[in-house]
């Protein structure tokens, strides 16, 4: 390190200079003078006085350059780093794969007794690094990233036929009650990194969550059911097609699937009907008269009743 300017440190790199802003360095990181620092090249920019280099120590890309310098297998191409997702300084997570069989990939990166990811970690000033196994099956994999977390099943949304784009798909996974705080994780720090190094849109719930769900549609189908048997023309056979659909809740209280769009609660799905109808614009007054008030002078006293004696009285 070669000196520091408006909280950016300048990295001497022979004849030329590189430039690390506040954004890419470690939280709580501190820099002296003539310190040797590794880091992650961001971006070369071409500027009027020369190139401009852009260093960071914050990139998911720092992390994965540090596993191939410090694993032989990676380097070697024996074990491959498919993702990496980091919140820096605090906590990161890897996937790897092997393309050998009789390699582990996870145990080349930790080492004998945990000395190489220990050497990683001290380079990134004791962030906590999670190793997970890579699977081309997004069910597994997902599975595997919300690690230590056990999963119960996961479900991944399938994209319609001919749609192509850069949107997230939706992942559902189902953890049991005693795993949900360890799978969201310290302020959904776990699901977060899982999203990150998956690709996916990662919603958890539990299994009382679930279950809870299920009862709640049954009881919805089953009340569906009750009110279309009493409309006139509306056979068996047409009453299971309609529910099947949805279309047992459709109505003006039918709670949130009446409108997918807005997506409101159920209970202001379950709220009461206005009193007039139609109802008034928004900030129109009544037009009912209003009781006159009996403005009736406030005394002090007892019980209110007796009046005050005027000065001239006393």
């Amino acid at each position: 390190m070669h000196r520091i300017e408006k909280r950016n440190v300048v990295v001497e790199l022979g004849k030329a200079e590189a430039v690390i802003t506040e954004r890419e360095q470690l939280p709580g990181e501190r820099y002296n003078p003539g310190d040797r620092l590794r880091a992650y090249m961001l971006e070369v920019k071409k500027t009027a006085k020369g190139p401009q280099i852009l260093l960071s120590r914050t990139h998911p890309g720092f992390l994965v350059r540090l596993f191939e310098t410090e694993i032989p297998e990676i380097a070697e191409g024996i074990v491959l780093v498919k993702a990496a997702a980091r919140e820096p300084g605090e906590r990161a997570k890897v996937a790897v794969s092997s393309t050998k069989r009789d390699v582990d990939p996870i145990g080349a990166c930790v080492g004998l007794r945990g000395t190489r990811i220990q050497v990683i970690s001290r380079e990134l000033r004791g962030e906590k690094i999670d190793i997970v196994e890579w699977s081309p099956d997004p069910a597994v994999f997902v599975a595997r990233a919300l690690s230590p977390a056990k999963v119960s099943s996961v479900t991944v949304e399938e994209r319609p036929e001919g749609e192509e784009g850069d949107a997230l798909r939706s992942v559902l996974v189902v953890v049991p009650d005693n795993q949900l705080s360890l799978a969201i994780g310290k302020k959904g720090q776990n699901a977060r990194l899982a999203a990150k190094l998956t690709g996916f849109r990662v919603d958890i719930k539990s299994e009382g969550e679930i279950e809870e769900e299920r009862r709640r549609d049954e009881e919805e189908r089953a009340e569906g059911r009750q009110t279309l048997v009493h409309l006139p023309g509306v056979g068996p056979q047409l009453v299971e097609k309609l529910v099947e659909v949805g279309l047992h809740l459709a109505g003006p209280h039918r709670g949130p699937r009446a409108c997918p769009r807005c997506r409101r609660s159920r209970a202001w799905a379950r709220r009461r009907p206005p009193r007039s109808w139609p109802p008034r614009p928004h900030g129109s007054r009544s037009t009912r008269p209003r009781r006159p008030r009996s403005r009736r002078p406030r005394f002090e006293g007892d019980g209110g009743s007796e009046v005050e004696p005027s000065p001239l009285e006393r």
